[in-house]
């Protein structure tokens, strides 16, 4: 009887330890897909069916919930010009955006084909 109170009480312990690590990366960012060809007007961009990267923002910090790895990641403004840049390296988990940006930006997530995006607000 101890041993299963025991196990109960480590299972949620657990998830309150998920929890409040999943608290700690910010809010998350609602990303939805498209697929992206460069060749074709537009850049081709229709709606499709895939699981999207899960990312969070907390301040300046982009935190990569599920790989990122060699993706394109955009910060586009209200005027659609890229502001900043960057493929992301293998194994990062959290960026650090500059802190020069302010206001509300799209960000795009580009993984070959798919174009992930979303409204991010920057302090």
């Amino acid at each position: 009887m101890k041993k299963k109170v025991l196990l109960i009480i480590s299972i949620l312990g657990m998830a309150f330890v998920t929890l409040n690590l999943n608290a700690q990366n910010g809010e998350s960012i609602l990303l939805q897909a498209t697929i992206y060809d460069p060749t074709k007007p537009n850049g081709g961009f229709h709606k499709t069916p895939i699981q999207e990267p899960s990312v969070s923002l907390d301040d300046h910090t982009l935190y990569f919930d599920t790989p990122c790895d060699g993706c394109t990641l955009n910060i586009v403004d209200e005027n659609d010009v890229v502001v900043y840049t960057l493929v992301i390296p293998t194994g990062t988990t959290s960026l650090v955006l500059p802190s020069t940006l302010s206001g509300d930006y799209t960000i795009q997530i580009i993984r070959g084909n798919y174009l992930f995006y979303g409204t991010i607000n920057l302090p």
